[in-house]
């Protein structure tokens, strides 16, 4: 009970926050570099996990939420705001019937990992990033990046768990 309430809350979190997508300027108005333009971190794949999520709706995704080790500190701490130097990375994946597993099974139930949708991070850079609390963020799409016009809204879907950093995720131990 106490999952599905929390993954209640962060569906309609994230769905209100899709409403101020288009509001979030990609620039901010101070001067500071843009909320976007973090490249790939290297060895982000063998980074701990925090949580793994199944997102329905348009986004229809299974995502795992992978932090290095400044983040998975602060998670297991459950230090706010993030450190400096903290990167949180979302993989999504469509996910597909597991046609192996059900005929085990005996019925539809299993589902795995289809094709990857997209990488997501987040950097913990407070001077570079003051202009959306701290945080640049990045979104990859085949390995290639995604463009100002594609990221503009991130921050402002972030705004209501300004609370906790900006952050969605909480740790699942």
């Amino acid at each position: 009970m106490r999952f599905t309430r929390h993954l209640f809350v962060a569906v309609v979190a994230l769905a209100g926050g899709a409403a101020y997508m288009n509001l979030a300027p990609a620039h901010g108005d101070d001067g500071s570099a843009p909320a976007f333009d973090a490249g790939i971190p290297a060895g982000y794949r063998d980074w701990r996990l925090v949580a793994v999520a199944h997102e329905e709706g348009n986004l229809n995704d299974l995502r795992a939420v992978l932090g290095n080790d400044i983040a998975i500190k602060a998670f297991r701490e459950g230090k706010l705001p993030f450190p400096e130097g903290a990167i949180i990375a979302r993989l999504a994946w469509k996910y597909v019937p597991s046609e192996e597993n059900n005929r085990v099974f005996g019925r539809r139930q299993s589902f795995v990992t289809g094709d990857a949708t997209n990488i997501q991070f987040m950097v913990k850079d407070s001077a570079k990033y003051a202009s959306t609390g701290g945080w640049g963020y990045a979104q990859f799409n085949d390995g290639k990046p995604v463009d100002a016009v594609g990221l503009s809204g991130c921050h402002a879907c972030h705004v209501p768990v300004k609370a906790r950093d900006f952050v969605f995720t909480r740790y699942a131990p």
